[in-house]
């Protein structure tokens, strides 16, 4: 027996992506037609009468009758939305009430006419762009559409009516539908009802039967419609059988090759209907060299608005830039993207200079059929739209009179520098002169000012030059080769000049972005502060794209506020521009000129989102009101926002992970006080309160209340500084610890500070070694005595009882080094950087003492307050802890009464 084919684990994946992106997401459906008047609306009204009978909420958000009594009667059966008006150009004119939509939010909406254009000073610029908004808010949508008005359609329509429909909706619009229902309507039944003014007025309806509703016509369209509902459902049936047939082999490519403005469009549609038919994803390319730069802003609006249209229609666009072989460029972007298959378009050009120049250099599409062998390529002969004529660029330049005087100039002062010449130097020699003339031009002027050079000095040096003189006639033989010599010579040298400029030309381009973006990392990656970065990015995008620019973060009232701008701190946002601003934020979207939402506005704000919640949005108002937004600019800006929100985030992360270390820190103080109020606070309270207590009750030997009220004593001074060490650390935690340094023996610090410890000190030994010509030291005897009583307490801690304490200074250049060591079990070697932070313990047996971890810390504090440093040594015999204070000598001796 064979086994079934199990579908594949990939099928189940991507069927479950499918439904998490359309997870509370309304449905489409589309009632789409072969034109208008087979009865579109009047379905869709009529199944939406079938939905509301049944407990549907249904609201009518628009549709158009169009003086169709029996249409009207259907549409009066349910529920409408008022509409809302808009004042254009002093008329007032109504379109759908987008936001009363929203807020009444129910189950299904009807939106008539999905490619309808609206009146300028709506939110969209499209219907279709309104019904994916009210989709996105979980409202399912019924909506008609006619077959002349899907894009990718829109010159098959133009070449069957005569007619190219303006109004027209993308084919991704038409992909979001989940159902389509084809109105089909038989050609003679379409004009019958035309001829019976069911479809328009009857003195409309005669010129309308002549014309665009001729049977040919509408038999064409008819098909049309047929053939897209039928790969709707093909595409439908792939989708199913993808898990269960066998697994699907890599899919070609296709390349959309754009290189002339004019014919652009053309070929974007054309591309997009191969690409429907075999299934296979594409792509739109055009190559930017310097002579397509200077086509000058009606070239370049055109092939922007070319690639915006690919991408509308579902292509990924790719801006490449050449130094001038644009086929070549094209070739190898193709392999770099794994591409297959080639189109291209052959426009005719039925000028004379346009044919010279296709003899001299081969166009464009002749280029890629000899470079691209391994391509299928397919040759469109494309006819420019019907739009404002494009000049065609010229390789070599805006025009030949600038590089034609320049070469005269220089033909002229070549033949003055070489006539005084003439009889002192041979006159091969004097080519030279005009071959240096050449290269100049060829240099400044590029490959037209090469070959003018090269003519003009051919004719100059034959003319002057040459036997017989004052004629272009040539009369020895010599004469012809070294002419022949010369312009074979000046037109390789010329050639080699003007590509050279294009090569400079093309580097310098890629220098300055490359230094524009090292500029602009560079700041990113240093900036310590919001602000920083924020500046960082509006200065470069207003440097890099010739723009206004500018920031716009939400405040504590959630209202948006400008925080960065360049050139200009403050700008002043119109109404318009506001709610672009406002619509960008919210939606996650752009918005504003050259974008589908508030066009009109003229600022294009991009959202700056992090993996969090959206910081802001960008905005950008070019200088060049003509200048597009084309898909490059769309991508340097969609980089710089990815990289100001990565640095907006990190220095976000670095504020969390100090407030972190900071509140570390104060869970250890909270710890450390706690500790202190429990034990070290604790034990010298109970001690007082017991010792005073047994003298209280009476009845002992006055010489063991004397020792009671003296252990007593010393517990509170023990205590007292414990207190003082706690007041002391908040003093230098904030700082408010200032020194009172004066010239100071250390003898009398070391006295007191050893009569403060007496009671503690009297079981061990203490040996001082201070000598008599010591000087005296600059710093504040109350800290540095503080400083003392904590080292000399901290060798009574942790020494052994009958051993020696060793307090000794000696001079150390312009410093007093000044030493306290001990016998007890020492610091490890590894511990000895870390004693001084604040709450360490160095690692000690359970039998030592413990402590607050904080007077080695106030020790530190006050004597870098004093000038002075602080640090753990190692004993010279190896035994016991050392520490060392070095502290700086005061400039005059004390004054003796």
């Amino acid at each position: 027996m064979t086994e079934k084919p199990r579908p594949a684990p990939e099928s189940f994946l991507a069927e479950a992506n499918v439904e998490a992106g359309n997870a509370g997401r309304g449905r489409l459906k589309i009632f789409l037609g072969a034109s208008p008047g087979v009865g579109k609306t009047y379905a869709m009204l009529e199944e939406a009468i079938a939905r509301a009978k049944a407990g549907t909420d249904v609201t009518v958000a628009l549709a158009e009758t169009h003086g169709r009594p029996e249409t009207a009667a259907l549409l009066a059966q349910l529920d409408q939305l008022p509409r809302r008006i808009i004042t254009y150009r002093g008329r007032q004119m109504t379109e759908m009430d987008l936001d009363g939509l929203l807020a009444r939010r129910p189950q299904l909406a009807l939106i008539d006419e999905l490619a309808h254009s609206n009146v300028p000073g709506a939110r969209h610029p499209k219907r279709w762009q309104d019904v994916e908004e009210v989709l996105a808010a979980g409202i399912d949508v019924y909506s008609t559409l006619n077959i002349q008005h899907i894009e990718s359609l829109n010159d098959v329509v133009a070449r069957i009516t005569g007619v190219r429909v303006q109004e027209t909706v993308p084919d991704a619009a038409l992909q979001m539908a989940d159902e389509i229902k084809l109105i089909d309507l038989p050609p003679e039944d379409l004009i019958q009802r035309m001829r019976e003014g069911k479809v328009y007025m009857p003195a409309e309806a005669g010129r309308a039967l002549m014309n665009f509703f001729s049977k040919p016509n509408l038999m064409a369209l008819r098909e049309l419609a047929l053939r897209t509902a039928a790969s709707r459902v093909d595409a439908e049936m792939l989708a199913l059988a993808r898990g269960a047939a066998r697994p699907v082999t890599a899919q070609d490519r296709l390349m959309v090759c754009l290189d002339d403005p004019a014919a652009a469009k053309t070929l974007v549609r054309a591309g997009r209907r191969m690409t429907d038919r075999a299934r296979i994803p594409w792509l739109a390319a055009t190559v930017v060299t310097p002579a397509v730069e200077r086509r000058g802003p009606q070239a370049h609006a055109a092939m922007v608005d070319a690639l915006a249209l690919a991408e509308r229609l579902g292509a990924e666009t790719l801006t490449l830039r050449a130094e001038g072989d644009l086929a070549a460029e094209l070739i190898a972007a193709a392999r770099r993207q794994n591409v297959t298959r080639l189109i291209v378009g052959r426009r005719k050009r039925p000028g004379w200079r346009d044919r010279l120049a296709s003899r001299l250099r081969p166009p464009a599409w002749e280029r890629l059929l000899d470079l691209g062998s391994e391509f299928e390529i397919t040759v469109l002969t494309a006819d420019a739209d019907r739009t404002p004529p494009v000049a065609a660029p010229r390789s070599d330049g805006p025009g030949w009179t600038r590089p034609l005087a320049e070469a005269a100039a220089v033909t002229a002062l070549a033949t003055l520098v070489s006539w005084p010449l003439f009889h002192l130097l041979p006159v091969a020699s004097l080519a030279v002169i005009y071959l240096v003339g050449v290269l100049s031009v060829g240099m400044r002027q590029g490959t037209a000012g090469a070959i003018a050079a090269s003519v003009l000095g051919f004719l100059a040096y034959n003319f002057f030059f040459t036997r017989p003189f004052f004629s272009f006639a040539v009369a020895q033989h010599e004469s012809v080769v070294a002419l022949l010599v010369f312009t074979v010579s000046a037109l390789f040298t010329g050639s080699l000049a003007g590509r050279l400029k294009r090569q400079i030309e093309f580097m310098r381009v890629n220098q300055d972005l490359t230094e524009t973006l090292y500029d602009f990392s560079r700041k990113i990656a240093s900036a310590s502060t919001t602000d920083d970065v924020l500046w960082a990015g509006v200065a470069h995008i207003a440097r890099t794209l010739e723009c206004h620019s500018l920031i716009l973060m939400p405040d504590g009232a959630g209202s948006l506020r400008q925080v960065q701008g360049f050139p200009s701190i403050e700008e002043d946002l119109d109404p318009a521009s506001e709610s672009a601003a406002l619509w960008s934020w919210q939606r996650n979207a752009l918005a504003g000129a050259g974008t589908d939402t508030l066009p009109a506005a003229p600022w294009t704000f991009v959202p700056l989102t992090t993996q969090g919640a959206p910081l802001g949005v960008f905005g950008l108002r070019f200088v060049d009101p003509n200048r597009r937004l084309d898909p490059e600019t769309r991508r340097l800006l969609t980089a710089v926002e990815n990289q100001v929100a990565v640095a907006v985030e990190r220095i976000k992360v670095e504020a969390d992970l100090e407030q972190a270390r900071l509140t570390t820190e104060t869970e250890k103080l909270r710890a450390a006080l706690l500790n202190s109020v429990s034990h070290d606070l604790r034990t010298p309270l109970v001690t007082v309160i017991g010792s005073l207590s047994a003298v209280a009750e009476g009845g002992l030997p006055p010489a063991q209340d004397q020792a009671l009220v003296g252990q007593a004593l010393d517990e509170a001074r023990r205590l007292d500084r414990l207190i003082g060490n706690l007041l002391t650390m908040t003093r230098l935690g904030h700082g408010a610890l200032k020194p009172r340094r004066t010239a100071c023996d250390l003898g009398e610090l070391v006295g007191r500070a050893r009569a403060d410890l007496g009671a503690a000190l009297e079981r061990f030994e203490v040996r001082t070694d201070l000598p008599a010509d010591l000087p005296p030291v600059m710093v504040d005897p109350v800290l540095i005595g503080q400083a003392l009583v904590n080292l000399l307490e901290n060798a009574t801690k942790f020494a052994p009882e009958g051993s020696t304490i060793r307090v000794a200074a000696e001079p150390a250049g312009n410093d007093v080094a000044l030493t306290v060591a001990d016998e007890g079990p020492g610091i490890p070697e590894t511990e000895r950087t870390r004693v001084f932070d604040l709450f360490h313990r160095a690692v000690q047996g359970d039998g030592q003492p413990a402590g607050t971890g904080m007077g080695l810390a106030i020790v530190k504090g006050m004597v870098e307050a004093n000038g002075g440093r602080a640090e753990a040594v190692a004993p010279p015999d190896g035994r016991g802890a050392m520490f060392r204070l070095i502290l700086p000598v005061a400039v005059e001796a004390p004054a003796h009464a």
